[in-house]
Order: structure tokens, then C-alpha cells, then sequence
């Protein structure tokens, strides 16, 4: 039964006893009244001219075109409330408060422009709402919150577009202890005419990301790493042109990073933090003059210089990375002159030594540690011949494979999801590359133009698995992967401000915010705050 069958019911059952008629100008021209209820149909004067112990209202074609806060505070003792044929612009919040009593509310066959979040506020005894064939396309999340009476809810005959702004109502609808009407969809084209009971939440894509501009760090930088320090994030940024390391951490008084220490280091071109303990290690790759290793043995000193590393061996690092052999920290560092040599370096005693010399003569551009069928493997992209992959055993790097058709390869970086491993690889002229492990070697997934790149890198933010491609003539792409395709899908530009010759990204964590630090070689560092938006609100 509708609302209108449900009101001359109630209509029926008052008034027992002869017609009420109400003093001089307690009821409107336009309305017809009984002890109990008044029916109108016109423009009435609403509510200063009802008696305040009226139990039911219907309004018909009115006139009245906004339901503004606390419309009927002066009829507290209505038990339905029935609006028919009428326009309004707005019912806005708290349109209905001090209807505690109000059981039965029929807002029916009307030209609604929109409804507020907060609209039925209040209706802590409503029973029974209907919002039928109002020309409503889309409802305010949260509208039915607090209404635990609810037993009838009917929404039918409304065109809803149903994209992600229906969601949560798709959401609320099994959690909710009533009957619900729902009606079919108007839009878009590809769910048209779709009963809304019969939509799935889980196929709605209602959640983007956005990395926006929050902070530039004024020198540039070729190399960017976060760490954690006595359990405070830190970030380190190799500045060849500063002549340091730069430490950075949260300053909590004025919510952004500050400087906490430097270290100097002409050249360099990478800082690789280690964090023993209470002690914290620093291997600075420098072009010229040597690379160093620089300790701070408490969390209430400072970061010395410990110790010049293989300097016989390492005449032009281009990268190092941190890896674990055997239960022990080593770092690799990339050596990319002809007479230098890539050198892995474990720790022994209070330093770090050669332990092997891998490829020598190779120009090596780039190193990257990663673990396959649960062992350490180290990838190195060189200048002159394919990437090549060695496999740790006996207490070695021994060669295992190369990537075929992966020529002018710059970098490589890895991540893992859904128990594969991915490889991205940077290449400055030819496509960029996506590959996945397939137990014997590496296969293309999906190439991305990449002309001018020295940095394509994965980082995992928050749930999100994104890919950053850096570009020296055009904006830096940010890409998402898409767990259903497994393919990466373009999310946005990053900037303003655009970057400049980026070279390295590292996320971190900090004061409960996600922010994205981008190095790079012609400009300022750039710092990113990630936002994640619900579009269903």
C-alpha cells in the first residue's frame, strides 16, 4: 500500500465524535481540517496557523519551495507527514527536527532538487519513509543514518545514476533491519534499467589517490632514501652538488622536514643508509675522490667518517644498494668507469670489506638486490651489454641469466605483489619495460614510452601499488597497477611543480601522512603529500 492508501486510512480512523472545526484562523483557507489531521492543497501559511496537538499533515501541491531547518516545530505531536505534487529546491538539514513522534513521512511524486545529509535528523520513531518518483538522481551518504526504527523504506520510481555515489546506499541496504524498494537504474548506459538490489558493491572502483605539492627542499639531488632511526622515519638525499648528505626528519612544532644533520661528501652520488642497533652507518658513493663509510655509534652523537672503501676498486660509483648474505649486511656498489670494478662489500669486524668483484670492465650503470625461489639474486643494468642476473651460492654471486631484448637498459628497480615478482626497467631512449619472474627468467609485460628517463620505480603507498616515471623532457607519470589486468594504468601528472630531471623517489610515512620525496639532478627536490578521496561521499 502507498503512502497516500496508508494516510486515508489514518484519515478514516480520526475525528470519531463529529467534524472538529478549529478556531478562527487555526486552520488555512487552502486546507481542510479535522481534530487530528489537516489535508491542504494550495499555498498554505505552514506550520504557525496547525493546532500543535495535530497527528496528521498531508500538503498537496503547495507551493512551497525549500524545507528549511525546523519547518515544523511547532506541530511536535505529528505521527505522518505526507507531501504530494509539490517543487522544492532543497530540504535541508534538520528539516524535520522535533518530530519525535513522527512514525509515517510519504515525500512522493515531487521535483526534488537535492536533499541534505542531515535532512531526517531526528525521526528517532519513523517507521515508515517513502521517497518515491521524486526525479532523484542520487541520494546524501549518511542520509538514513540514526533511523534504527526504520521497518519500510521505498526509493522506487527515481532515475538514479548509478556510479559510485550510490554505493553506500548499496552498502546500507543488507545492513539495514527493513524492507527497501529500490527501483531500477537510469544511467549510466552500460547499467540502464539494472535493479539496484541486483548490483554488486565490489565491482564499483570508488577510491582515487592524488600526490600533491607540499614542501621543496632547495638543492638538488641524484639519490633519495627513507630509513628509521631509534623509531623516528629519516630520509637522506645525496646532494653532489651541496657536497652531502642531507639527513632529514619531522619537525612536529611546524609540520614539515627539517634538516637534522649533514655529512660532507663532494660528488656523491648515493647515501645508503644501515641501521645497526643504536648505530647508524652511511656508505657514501662518490664520483671523485673516493667513497666513504660514516657511523654514528649512539643516537646522541653524530654521524664521523669510519672508513674509505676499496679504493683501488670503486673509481666511479654510479649506485649502491644495501643487501643481506647470509645473515650479514653487504652493500654493492655500481662502478661504471673501465677501470673500476662493481664490489660487493660485507661487513667484517668494525668495516666494511671487498668480498667479490662481479664483471669488471662493464660500465655498470645501476644495482638492484632481490630475493627469487627464496634467494638473494643482484640484477646490474649496464651501459654495454643486457642486464644481467647472478644467484647467490657458495658464498658468491654466480652468473645466472641475462634479460634478452633489454638493450640500453639504465636502471632497474623491483617489487613484489600477489606472490610474483615484478621488474621495471628504465631505458633513456627505447620503450620502458614491466616484466614478470616467471621461475626461469623474466618476461615483458608492458612496455610505456619513456624517451628522456632515468628513473621508472614501484613504490607501494598505502594499498596502492604505483609506478613513477620520471622524464627529463616532459611531465613525470604516476601509474597504478591494476590487480584485475596486471597492467599498469596511467593516474596522474606529477606536479605542479614539475620536476626537473628526476632521478630518485622514496616514500615515507610520518605523523599518520604519506608524502612522496622526489630527487632531482637540475632543480630543487619536491616533496608530495598523498591524499587518498572517496568518491562515493
Amino acid at each position: 500500500m502507498g503512502g497516500a492508501g496508508i494516510l486515508l486510512l489514518l484519515l478514516a480512523g480520526v475525528g470519531v465524535g463529529g467534524a472538529w472545526r478549529p478556531p478562527k484562523g487555526k486552520c488555512p483557507l487552502s486546507c481542510s481540517c479535522t481534530k487530528d489531521s489537516a489535508l491542504c492543497e494550495g499555498s498554505p501559511d505552514l506550520p504557525e496557523s496547525f493546532s500543535p496537538t495535530l497527528l496528521s499533515l498531508s500538503l498537496v501541491r503547495t507551493g512551497v519551495t525549500q524545507l528549511k531547518a525546523g519547518s515544523f516545530l511547532r506541530v511536535p505531536s505529528l505521527h505522518l507527514l505526507l507531501f504530494t505534487s509539490n517543487s522544492f529546491s532543497v530540504i535541508e538539514d534538520d528539516a524535520f527536527a522535533g518530530l519525535s513522534h513522527l512514525q509515517y513521512l510519504f515525500i512522493e511524486d515531487n521535483e526534488i532538487g537535492s536533499i541534505s545529509k542531515n535532512a531526517l535528523r531526528g525521526l528517532r520513531s519513523l517507521t515508515h519513509l517513502s521517497l518515491a518518483n521524486n526525479h532523484l538522481e542520487t541520494l546524501p551518504r549518511f542520509l538514513f543514518r540514526g533511523l534504527e526504527t526504520l521497518t519500510h523504506v521505498d526509493l522506487r520510481g527515481n532515475p538514479f545514476q548509478c556510479d559510485c555515489r550510490v554505493l553506500w546506499l548499496l552498502q546500507w541496504i543488507p545492513t539495514v533491519n527493513a524492507s527497501v524498494g529500490t527501483g531500477a537504474c537510469a544511467g549510466p548506459a552500460a547499467l540502464a534499467h539494472m535493479q539496484l538490489h541486483h548490483l554488486d558493491p565490489k565491482t564499483f572502483k570508488c577510491r582515487a589517490i592524488e600526490l600533491s605539492w607540499f614542501q621543496t627542499v632547495g638543492e638538488s639531488a641524484l639519490g633519495v632514501e627513507a630509513f628509521s632511526y631509534q623509531g623516528e622515519p629519516h630520509v637522506v638525499l645525496a646532494q653532489p652538488f651541496a657536497g652531502r648528505c642531507l639527513i632529514l626528519t619531522w619537525d612536529y612544532s611546524l609540520q614539515r622536514f627539517q634538516q637534522e644533520e649533514e655529512l660532507s661528501a663532494p660528488s656523491v652520488v648515493s647515501c645508503k643508509p644501515l641501521v645497526l642497533g643504536p648505530r647508524l652507518f652511511v656508505l657514501a658513493a662518490r664520483l671523485w675522490g673516493g667513497s666513504q663509510l660514516w657511523a654514528r655509534p649512539g643516537p646522541d652523537l653524530r654521524l664521523a667518517p669510519l672508513q674509505a672503501l676499496a679504493p683501488r676498486r670503486l673509481l666511479r660509483p654510479n649506485d649502491a644498494e644495501l643487501l643481506w648474505l647470509d645473515g650479514q649486511p653487504c652493500f654493492v656498489v655500481a662502478d661504471a668507469s673501465k677501470a673500476g670494478s662493481t664490489t660487493l662489500l660485507c661487513r667484517d669486524g668494525p668495516g666494511f670489506y671487498p668480498r667479490q668483484s662481479l664483471h669488471a670492465w662493464h660500465r655498470d650503470t645501476d644495482a638492484e638486490a632481490l630475493e627469487l625461489d627464496g634467494r638473494p639474486h643482484l640484477l646490474l643494468a649496464s651501459a654495454s651489454q643486457r642486464p644481467v642476473l647472478f644467484q647467490w651460492f657458495g658464498g658468491r654471486f654466480e652468473r645466472r641469466t641475462d634479460i634478452p631484448e633489454a638493450e640500453d637498459v639504465y636502471a632497474t628497480r623491483h617489487f613484489q605483489a600477489s606472490g610474483d615478482v615484478f621488474l621495471y626497467l628504465t631505458r633513456y631512449i627505447g620503450d620502458s619495460m614491466v616484466m614478470r619472474w616467471d621461475g626461469s627468467m623474466f618476461r615483458l609485460l608492458q612496455q610505456l614510452p619513456s624517451r628522456g628517463a632515468h628513473v621508472f620505480q614501484p613504490l607501494l603507498i598505502a594499498r596502492d601499488q604505483l609506478a613513477i616515471l620520471g622524464s627529463d623532457f616532459a611531465f613525470s607519470q604516476v601509474f597504478r597497477l591494476e590487480p584485475d589486468r596486471g597492467l599498469l594504468e596511467p593516474l596522474q601528472e606529477l606536479g605542479p611543480p614539475a620536476l626537473v630531471a628526476p632521478r630518485a623517489f622514496a616514500h615515507i610515512t610520518m605523523a599518520g601522512r604519506r608524502f612522496l620525496f622526489a630527487a632531482c639532478f637540475k632543480g630543487p627536490t619536491q616533496i608530495y603529500q598523498h591524499h587518498e578521496l572517496d568518491l562515493s561521499a
